[in-house]
């Protein structure tokens, strides 16, 4: 099955705007582009938007998971 080329523009907007929010994202934590320089956009045949995060060292790794830690009292 083919996908009509819209599906595949929606999905790479989508995919490329979600890609580029995590590298700022990771940016902001001070982490060297070496960690989110691989980050990706990608579209499935069928049109779905995904981002490749790509490996990523344990220390860099650990910052980003404390910061989707929640902050302060819930």
């Amino acid at each position: 099955m083919t996908m009509d080329m819209q599906t595949y523009r929606d999905g790479r907007k989508q995919a490329t705007d979600a890609a580029e929010a995590i590298r700022e994202a990771l940016a902001g934590l001070d982490l060297p582009e070496s960690v989110w320089g691989g980050v990706r956009p990608m579209v499935t045949h069928s049109g779905k938007p995904y981002v490749h995060l790509g490996m990523v060292r344990a220390d860099a790794a650990e910052k980003m998971a404390e910061a989707m830690q929640p902050q302060g009292p819930a």
